[in-house]
């Protein structure tokens, strides 16, 4: 099951259509990613003193439905483990009655901060510093 956030759009968010400007749905996006983070125990803090961090390698969004100033959604986020250094997530931003606004797909890693290379293992990494690492389905 995807974890989910809920957000609501709010009036300075708006392009000049009157409708959620495209690269705001990326930072939704980008907060639900954290939030999931934060419910697995795996806050900015710990995977610092761990000497990595998470990164965007890609961001693929389809927009299927507007919103407009006032709209609650809910923004869930999933992860798919491939092997090897990169994963998946997978993200909905829905509307309260389930219409899909849009769908994000994300290609990331998990990168050592000190050699700033990927890791081999960003699951297992998230895994020895994670509370709650079913969260992450790991």
């Amino acid at each position: 099951m995807a974890f989910s956030v809920p957000v609501t759009v709010r009036g300075y968010e708006l392009d000049i259509n009157g409708h959620l400007n495209q690269a705001v749905y990326l930072q939704y996006a980008e907060h639900a990613r954290w939030e999931l983070l934060r419910a697995a125990g795996v806050q900015e803090e710990k995977m610092i003193g761990s000497g990595i961090g998470p990164v965007v390698l890609e961001n693929t969004i389809k927009y299927f439905r507007e919103l407009h100033g006032g709209d609650e959604v809910t923004v869930s986020c999933e992860f798919e483990w491939l092997g090897g250094k990169t994963f998946r997530m997978h993200q909905l931003i829905s509307k309260i009655d389930g219409t899909v606004s849009a769908q994000i797909d994300v290609v990331g890693g998990i990168m050592d901060l000190t050699l700033r290379k990927l890791v081999t293992d960003p699951g297992g990494r998230l895994r020895e510093i994670a509370e709650s690492p079913e969260v992450l389905g790991l």
